[in-house]
């Protein structure tokens, strides 16, 4: 069984949102994050990168940790985002 994704968007929405509290985390991190096609390692990266990619760095710092809980190691993350970078400006 997975170690469980403790998503953090009930501390910073939760009086003001709880339905979007709710939906990530029963489908996003209940649902989506558990579909067996992809590892979570890999869905860490996937998510980093597409973080990375938008400029979404409010999320980053959490998916980072995430990446590491999940198997991804420190420099394979910096060699991801300097990769990325010749791609996203």
């Amino acid at each position: 069984m997975h170690q469980p994704i403790k998503p953090t968007v009930k501390f910073t929405l939760g009086d003001f949102a709880p339905a979007f509290v709710e939906y990530s985390e029963k489908i996003l991190f209940g649902d989506l994050w558990r579909r067996e096609e992809l590892s979570l390692r890999d869905r860490s990266m996937i998510t980093v990168s597409a973080l990375v990619s938008t400029g979404s760095l409010n999320q980053l710092e959490y998916h980072l940790h995430l990446a590491k809980e999940n198997g991804v190691t420190k420099n394979e993350l910096i060699e991801a985002i300097i990769h990325l970078s010749f791609y996203i400006g």
